[in-house]
């Protein structure tokens, strides 16, 4: 994000009401996000328990001397104490280094072999160091989710698994398998994605465009993107949408005051087409 974006964006929504903060080191911008939590609370808008942070582990950090290291940087970063939770970003490990994406002469992806189990355990190190209140996941499948829930000596399980989820992507094997176990689906994505032909499988249509989240947003006076969030609420999915347009930003929280009927879920559900918009093709 260019400069600064990323700080006003995080205080207008923490004025409009949002609490629940998505980030990742590998997001670049966690300094910004640490500045505008701390303001707000200079403010006396917030207090810092009342907001809800999430920091990522990623790829290049998976052995387990690495994760409390990686973690603290992240702290350093935002100049807080705690995250409220730390998720490991993927199932799959890069080469540890200090280059992000690693690659060979070839420009393939240099790959490490992991222990995701291993990884968990200095992760449960890092809940009981007070480091994170609560730890997950992301992009987990339900055989590598059962890895760890069968761990031998697990102490902490995954508390959320974050996966794209939204009307075309409505993962429901997997939320009835996380169900089952106390894990919270939280879904990236949830309005869909950019067109951004690098990362995104551009074949499916866009999500906002679709015929019967606008008919039925016109029935209760509001956009797709509102009907989308609602539907993912409702099947108890949490939402992190994604947004650095103060109109949008306010809207995509103007979703308390309606619901959906079991008729219009069963709809919305139906358009289900299995395909992701983030292909993770590495």
């Amino acid at each position: 994000t260019p400069k600064g974006t990323c700080l006003e964006s995080v205080k207008i929504a923490i004025d409009t009401g949002y609490r629940h903060i998505d980030g990742a080191f590998v997001y670049y911008n966690e300094h910004e996000v640490g500045q505008a939590i701390r303001e707000k609370i200079a403010e006396g808008r917030i207090k810092r328990e009342d907001i809800f942070y999430c920091g990522k582990l990623w790829n290049t950090c998976h052995p387990p001397e690495l994760v409390r290291p990686t973690l603290e940087k992240t702290l350093k970063i935002l100049q807080l104490d705690y995250v409220d939770l730390y998720i490991i970003e993927l199932p799959m490990a890069f080469k540890p280094g200090d280059a992000i994406y690693p690659r060979d002469e070839n420009g393939k992806f240099i790959y490490h072999e992991t222990d995701l189990c291993a990884t968990w355990e200095a992760m449960e190190a890092c809940k009981d160091a007070g480091l994170a209140k609560s730890i997950g996941v992301s992009n987990f499948n339900r055989r590598q989710l059962e890895m760890i829930l069968n761990k031998p000596g697990l102490k902490h399980k995954p508390v959320s698994n974050q996966v794209e989820c939204h009307p075309y992507f409505t993962q429901p094997k997997l939320l009835e398998f996380c169900r089952q176990h106390d894990i919270v689906i939280v879904g990236y994505s949830p309005l869909g994605t950019s067109r951004d032909e690098t990362w995104v499988n551009v074949s499916s249509p866009p999500l906002l465009k679709d015929p019967v989240l606008n008919a039925i947003g016109k029935k209760y006076n509001k956009t797709a993107a509102q009907v989308a969030l609602r539907f993912s609420i409702q099947r108890g999915v949490v939402v992190i949408p994604k947004s650095f347009n103060p109109q949008r930003i306010r809207e995509n929280f103007q979703i308390f005051d309606f619901s959906l009927t079991e008729e219009e879920m069963k709809e919305i559900e139906a358009l289900n087409k299995n395909v992701r918009y983030v292909e993770l093709l590495m």
